[in-house]
């Protein structure tokens, strides 16, 4: 039987029949589109031929695109020209030479998870939008919570390692004044939080914004390898008390940014049971070492924490971003702090088990089901093949580190314990040079002069920066797996290609 045709229903100038957009046009988009990610992306991921970057200035760049958005919309041929633009114009974070932060290379079973979410467009607030995913997520948490040493625990994924200290550095407050909740800041004494010198500078950033005040946050010292040293630690907290201040918050870093630096967790947790101090660990860029039977001694004593920041993206290369925060606390204290009971909702009246309307305990209404990148990697892999990929990461830091020590014009700054590679390139012309004032200051320029020569080729991405009176040097983190032998070989071949002539 042939449908009957209805008449057209307008309201306010606008017909409602039937769907607005074209779905098979549509469809044959998101088809070529993935055709051309596939050619242009995930094939040529792992293809050292291609360039890691094609440089272009900013205003240069704006030219090349055709970024204006206009009032009536271009056809499919245009959008897919856009979308090869966008791919030739942007660094390639899967290269085996991109090198220049603390997440690189592909992960295909990710990458397939996030095609997944991306097209299911779930927001993991509650079971019954987001069945899958909140249960992914519970998985991959209590998996995390083993890995640090916990029997039962709770924790949540957030959109950043930043975040995930803003939510610890607000809990710890919680605990300590749970009035704060309701009542404010008003009848607070003066807040005061323990760091160390290395640590993240989203610790400032979480001061300032929950109303603790940088001022309020005490910069313990460090040792030469940029760990905190627990007898300057109990001296601050000491000196604190003196001041008639409130001590509440010590938040110790496995994995500094710039040096790769553990602090010594049992003798800072020491600390912080005797003065009754919450423990935060920010471990978003070294607890990916807890997967790794050898590597795990890094972190000794991170049981002992009361929360713990982790990040799967980086290291474990489960796809930005991809962070978790972990906490000891089994008595629903993420709840009590977060939650808004927002009754259209976390209704308490629903006919399935509403503990697993896990979203009251965020500040976020929508969120990502980040979690569920890295269940696929874990699926996938198994512990042994994510403890492999952290132990095949950390020997080829090694060998770059003995290779590093046999080339002339190469010095280390200091013996990594993790990733982190921190050196200078020495060009000839300084090499006889007396390391005083003016050695110095000619060896500053030279890392971002290679760094603008390796970008403007294309051939690799390298991070450098100044540190703590250190004058600039190139810090190297190697953690793809396709990252291969060579591929440290080429790194120091064309440093010093770049740099010889300076």
């Amino acid at each position: 039987m042939t449908p009957s045709k209805r008449s057209p229903v307008l309201v306010d100038g606008v017909v409602l029949n039937g769907p607005q957009t074209d779905v098979k046009a549509g469809e044959k988009f998101v088809e070529e589109a993935c055709r051309l990610i596939m050619e242009e992306v995930v094939l040529k991921a792992t293809d050292i031929n291609e360039k890691v970057c094609e440089w272009q200035p900013p205003e240069q760049l704006r030219q090349l695109l055709d970024l204006e958005m206009r009032d009536t919309g271009e056809p499919h041929d245009q959008l897919l020209r856009l979308c090869r633009d966008v791919i030739r114009f942007s660094v390639k974070t899967n290269h085996p030479r991109f090198f220049n932060q603390l997440y690189a290379g592909l992960d295909y079973y990710s990458l397939v998870a996030r095609f997944l979410t991306e097209a299911l467009n779930p927001s993991t607030y509650t079971y019954e939008v987001s069945p899958v995913f909140l249960l992914a997520e519970e998985e991959v948490l209590k998996k995390m919570m083993e890995c640090v040493g916990w029997k039962e625990g709770d924790g949540i994924f957030n959109p950043g390692g930043s975040v995930s200290n803003m939510y610890a550095m607000n809990l710890a407050r919680y605990k300590y004044c749970p009035d704060i909740k309701e009542k404010g800041l008003s009848g607070l004494p003066r807040l005061i939080l323990f760091t160390s010198t290395e640590c993240h500078y989203s610790m400032k950033k979480a001061a300032s914004f929950l109303g603790i005040g940088t001022e309020n946050v005490r910069f313990v010292e460090t040792d030469g390898r940029g760990k905190m040293i627990p007898e300057e630690l109990e001296k601050q907290i000491q000196q604190a008390k003196q001041e008639g201040t409130a001590p509440f918050l010590v938040c110790a870093t496995s994995g500094t940014t710039v040096l790769g630096a553990f602090d010594p967790l049992d003798e800072i947790a020491d600390i912080c049971e005797r003065h009754g101090l919450w423990l935060h660990v920010d471990a978003s860029w070294g607890g990916s070492a807890l997967v790794s039977r050898k590597h795990r001694r890094l972190l000794r004593g991170i049981h002992r924490a009361d929360s713990v920041a982790w990040n799967p993206h980086k290291m474990l290369m489960a796809g930005i971003q991809c962070c978790a925060l972990l906490v000891r606390d089994n008595s629903d204290l993420l709840k009590k702090c977060y939650s808004a009971k927002a009754s259209y909702l976390f209704q308490q009246d629903k006919f399935y088990d509403v503990s697993y309307d896990t979203g009251d305990k965020s500040i976020q209404c929508s969120r990502r089901p980040d979690a569920f990148k890295f269940w696929m990697t874990w699926k996938a892999l198994g512990t042994l093949g994510l403890e492999e990929r952290v132990n095949r990461a950390l020997a080829l830091s090694r060998y770059l580190v003995e290779e590093i020590k046999k080339r002339e014009g190469f010095k280390l700054l200091m013996e990594p314990e993790y990733a982190n590679i921190c050196f200078w390139y020495i060009p000839p012309s300084l090499r006889e040079m007396e390391e005083g004032p003016e050695f110095w200051e000619k060896l500053s320029l030279v890392a971002p002069a290679i760094k603008e020569r390796m970008m403007k080729k294309g051939s690799l991405m390298l991070s450098y920066q100044p540190h703590r009176g250190k004058v600039n040097f190139f810090r190297q983190v190697v953690i793809s797996p396709q990252v291969s032998r060579e591929d440290m070989d080429f790194l120091l071949d064309e440093i010093d290609n770049l740099g010889r002539d300076m």
